[in-house]
């Protein structure tokens, strides 16, 4: 009897349920521990809060600022951001700034800033180039550290010198006849790579999908102009503003402390030029597209826990961000992917936003947007864009951000979308205090 219990025992299935058991026991205690881990790591998301911001003015393409670096204005706009949140230099703990164009630059172009600026040689500095939207990922990527408590207080920014990109040749033997030259603002700044085409005619296949009119786009350039001027003379631009002096030989330094393009306009000319990127139909002109221009922004940001260490107050703090991606001939409509999943994230509808910011790279951007996100036009780039006052690639995504922090009411949601090139979008929520 016990030879048949015996021989009738299945060993090996005994030995596979064994194995099973032994390793469900194992994974769950992997399971276990990895919670565990999230919930730590969690526990590390600090309160990441704004407490200055600032820019320099925007010049005009070859205008005032044709023989001022990139990374100079860069420094400008650091060294005025530390300023103004009442911090010693030494607490910057890292450095991060968006800049496309960098070619003759230099190496390292944040590093030049920051050091410019009188930052300690020890601050580390990283730059950015996410194309339009490169100062806008500057700061969330920023805000990132931040949340993880990796640093608890970064400077974080674009600049960019339209002016002073260089024309390039090929590393080649030069063909009978010449060399050929190549912009690169064109070339890395504003072509579609994929597509091998201007951006701006990414624009008009916009207008076309959107059915949005030469005459909506005219009307919308004009009101941003309108928008600016008002904005200016009001005095709302002037706060976020800090001075660039150029020095002179043998003469006194000129000091630039507003914006050159908003006041080139002739409102009469407007309906009458001619599309740029397309000859039959096309809607896209030289006024409303953006201009080319120079300037930089930076923005001090912290932990809520370092702001209370150094007794500073916040401005606003970083309620959300998000990215987005479409084929790279629709990057005009990206920002209408990113937002959502910013207001998502943070649990807010469209309808509590108090200030929209959708970049002007081309009037057609913003209609577009508005129209795809159903937002009302009223709350959208009340104080111009960049149509009308000016954009520097580099610096657009975080002049926005700090227009939003000096603009909005106490408890006001603003939320800021840029568009870039390859398809991409960049959007971020603030809340003022």
């Amino acid at each position: 009897m016990l030879r048949l219990c015996y021989s009738e025992f299945d060993f090996k299935g005994a030995v596979v349920r064994f194995e099973t058991t032994r390793k469900r026991i194992q994974e769950d205690r992997r399971l276990r521990m990895y919670g565990r881990e999230i919930e730590r790591v969690a526990s590390f998301k600090f309160l990441v809060v704004i407490v200055s911001a600032v820019r320099t003015p925007m010049g005009s393409f070859k205008g005032s600022f044709s023989t001022v670096p990139a990374t100079k204005l860069g420094s400008i706009a650091i060294k005025g951001a530390v300023e103004k949140a009442g911090i010693p230099v030494e607490e910057v703990k890292e450095v991060y700034m968006g800049n496309v164009l960098q070619a003759g630059e230099g190496q390292a172009p944040t590093r030049q800033a920051l050091l410019g600026a009188g930052l300690p040689l020890s601050t580390p500095a990283t730059t950015i180039n996410k194309v339009c939207a490169s100062g806008m990922k500057s700061i969330m990527m920023a805000a990132q550290s931040l949340m993880c408590g990796h640093q608890d207080v970064m400077v974080a920014g674009g600049m960019e010198s339209m002016s002073q990109v260089p024309y390039v040749m090929a590393r080649e033997a030069p063909p009978y006849g010449g060399v050929k030259m190549e912009d690169l603002i064109v070339k890395d700044g504003l072509t579609d790579v994929y597509n091998k085409f201007h951006m701006g005619s990414c624009a008009e296949n916009t207008a076309k999908n959107s059915s949005i009119s030469r005459e909506e786009q005219d009307a919308f350039a004009i009101n941003s102009y309108s928008r600016s001027k008002a904005a200016w003379e009001s005095g709302v631009l002037a706060k976020e503003v800090v001075p660039v002096s150029i020095s002179q030989k043998g003469k006194p330094d000129i000091v630039v402390k507003e914006d050159e393009e908003y006041k080139k306009v002739d409102f009469s000319k407007v309906p009458k030029l001619r599309a740029v990127f397309q000859k039959e139909n096309g809607t896209v002109t030289a006024a409303n597209a953006s201009t080319l221009n120079d300037g930089a922004a930076a923005l001090v940001l912290m932990t809520a826990d370092a702001a209370k260490r150094l007794n500073v107050t916040p401005l606003a703090k970083i309620v959300a961000f998000a990215d987005a991606a479409v084929a790279p001939i629709d990057f005009p409509i990206a920002p209408a992917f990113a937002v959502p999943k910013v207001l998502k994230a943070a649990s807010v509808k469209k309808e509590d936003i108090a200030m929209w910011e959708i970049n002007e790279a081309f009037s057609v951007v913003v209609l577009a947007n508005i129209k795809m996100l159903d937002i009302d036009p009223d709350k959208v780039n009340i104080n111009g864009g960049a149509v009308s006052l000016g954009h520097p690639i580099g610096m657009s995504g975080a002049r926005i951000v700090g227009h939003m922090v000096h603009n909005l009411k106490s408890g006001q949601y603003g939320l800021a979308g840029i568009c870039n090139g390859g398809g991409g979008a960049s959007s971020i929520l603030i809340q003022k205090y």
